[in-house]
């Protein structure tokens, strides 16, 4: 047992059948050995960040939750056995670093339908795992973790699985920041399985004349996620995860423990996490003759109180 295994729940062994492989721990925040005291179930869910879950699911295997899933069917069935497993609250995390709001509503949207109507009961959608700003602490720390006596002439390249254009732009957004108060001579960008790809990236870092390029993740998997880019990459240091177990422990505690507090006082989340993703897109402006009629090609409602003027953010979606 880990020790964020006694500290957040016990893993319980289950004779059920597991056709996807995970190890189904039947975990409970706070609880003692023989889960007799515990106060939560935990699950997990994946978005671009997190390799759709398969990144998050050593974190079951390890004992550090009940499931790591993806959102839709995935999720509500997964929180379906937990609520059946076990009378204790169910906590669901959304395990973005701050590029995935999106994960947040998808996810809110799917515990809507799996709670029902009428008052909140055993589910609690957490505060995401972390937001941009955590993302460019975290990527600081492990920067400095990873410099060597010479960073005026060393490269760092953040790396993430590629996800949709407002993501990708994101990570820029935040390398800069990285760079802004580090020791690093560059910080630069580069998407597994996207523009600029991975050894693009420790091209041009050694094009603009580093001696040395430390790869580090802005997910939860490796710098090189995917099974073809798993590769030693030429030219290029792998810098390690992001975060320890340890401080991904951490991280959880405190989201289920907030959770928990608010589901005290009939909070279940879930409502709030609907308008996550609420502004993330493209800006684009209206003229004094448009209709905001026309927002629901966009999937949303029609604004209320708005001027004929302005600028607001809506999300490209994708119709199935």
């Amino acid at each position: 047992m880990t020790a964020f295994g006694r500290s957040i729940g016990q893993a319980h062994s289950t004779s059920r059948a597991q056709s996807d492989g995970q190890a189904r721990g039947n975990h409970r925040a706070g609880s003692n050995d023989r889960g007799r005291s515990g106060t939560a179930t935990l699950v997990l869910v994946g978005g671009h960040e997190g390799g759709d879950a398969s990144a998050l699911r050593p974190l079951v295997e390890g004992g550090h939750a009940l499931r790591a899933v993806g959102v839709g069917r995935e999720l509500t069935l997964a929180v379906s056995e937990a609520l059946a497993w076990t009378d204790l609250p169910v906590c669901v995390v959304p395990m973005t670093l701050g590029r995935d709001p999106q994960l947040v509503a998808d996810t809110a949207r799917a515990l809507r339908w799996a709670a029902g109507p009428g008052p909140q009961g055993r589910i609690a959608l957490t505060e995401p795992f972390g937001s941009a700003t955590h993302l460019v602490g975290w990527l600081r720390a492990a920067a400095g973790r990873v410099a060597d006596a010479r960073p005026e002439d060393s490269a760092v390249l953040v790396t993430a699985p590629a996800a949709g254009p407002f993501e990708d732009a994101e990570l820029f957004r935040i390398a800069r920041l990285v760079r802004q108060h580090g020791s690093h001579r560059w910080v630069e960008v580069a998407f597994d399985g996207g523009d600029p790809g991975l050894a693009e990236g420790v091209r041009r870092c050694r094009d603009l004349g580093a001696r040395r390029v430390v790869m580090l993740p802005a997910a939860f998997g490796p710098a090189a996620a995917r099974p073809v880019a798993a590769r030693p990459v030429a030219g290029a240091e792998d810098g390690g995860h992001l975060l320890s177990t340890s401080a991904v422990a951490g991280v959880l505690r405190a989201r289920v423990a907030q959770a928990l507090h608010r589901l005290s006082q009939g909070q279940d989340g879930i409502a709030a996490g609907l308008d996550a993703a609420h502004g993330h897109g493209h800006a684009h402006s209206h003229g004094p003759h448009d209709s905001h009629d026309t927002h629901g090609a966009h999937g949303t409602q029609p604004s209320v109180g708005h001027s004929d003027h302005h600028s607001h953010e809506h999300r490209l979606h994708a119709h199935h």
